[in-house]
Formats: C-alpha cells, structure tokens, sequence
C-alpha cells in the first residue's frame, strides 16, 4: 500500500469512527437502487459493519434477493465523504443479536433480542472510494 493509500485509508477511518450513521443502498427487484440511513452497530475497520434491523423491513427482503449493496459515510462540516461497495447478508446469529442488544430496543423488537423480527445486517465492503478537498480516490478493501 501506497504512503498515499495508506493516508486515505487513515483519514477514511476517522470518518468512519465519528459517524453515528450510514446510508446503506441496496437494490430492489427491479434493479433500482435503495437508500436508508442506519444507526451503525459496529464497525471492524473499513471492512466489516453491522446494523440493526426488522425481519419484515424492505432492507431485509432486498438484501435476501440482491447482496450487492454500498454503503455511504460523510460530514456535512469537512465536506468528506466515503463510499464502501460490497455485499450485504442478513444474519439471525444469537450470539451477535445478544452482543448488540441495548436497553430500548424491546420497543423495535418486544419479545428481546432473539424476536424473530430482530435482524442483522452485515455489509463487508471490497472497494472505497474517499472524496475530500475536491479528489476522488478509489482503494481496495483489504483485511
């Protein structure tokens, strides 16, 4: 990696480490795509993120049909902005639904975190592209 890149992907983790949301895009089945703001669970660098979501949500069912997906981070202040490209699987894992479980979610899910309407979605992402400062810069995703 580049000293470049390397910058790029620094300055694309604090990004990432100060935005509460991200907006995720996903496809329907008509190929258009989808966009939602999520709260983000969790994040393992720039690689793996995880959110909270219905089983009966749109989100669910797209994501069921059509993984590709991206998923989008910026600060209005700054002008930056972050657009990860990869793949969205929905997970049902109870331990991971027992990780993230926090106090006022039974109002979204009452039957607690194993409710069956209590989703996952993790998105791993394969390409970014950072814009700041008036540049793009394309990288790859690496583990």
């Amino acid at each position: 990696m580049s000293i470049e890149t390397s910058e790029i992907v620094e300055k694309s983790l604090a990004l990432v480490n100060r935005s509460f949301t991200g907006v995720l895009g996903t496809v329907d089945e008509n190929g258009i795509p989808h966009l939602k703001a999520m709260i983000k669970t969790a994040a393992r660098g720039l690689k793996e993120f995880w959110f909270c979501s219905n089983t009966s949500s749109k989100r669910v069912t797209q994501i069921k049909k059509n993984p590709n997906a991206s998923l989008y981070f910026y600060d209005e202040k700054t002008f930056e902005g972050l657009m990860l490209t990869g793949k969205a699987e929905v997970s049902w894992d109870d331990e991971k639904r027992r990780e993230f479980w926090s106090d006022g979610m039974e109002r979204y899910y009452p039957l607690g975190c194993t409710d069956p309407d209590f989703a996952l979605i993790k998105f791993t992402a394969s390409k970014g592209n950072y814009y700041h400062g008036l540049k793009n810069t394309d990288f790859d995703i690496n583990d």
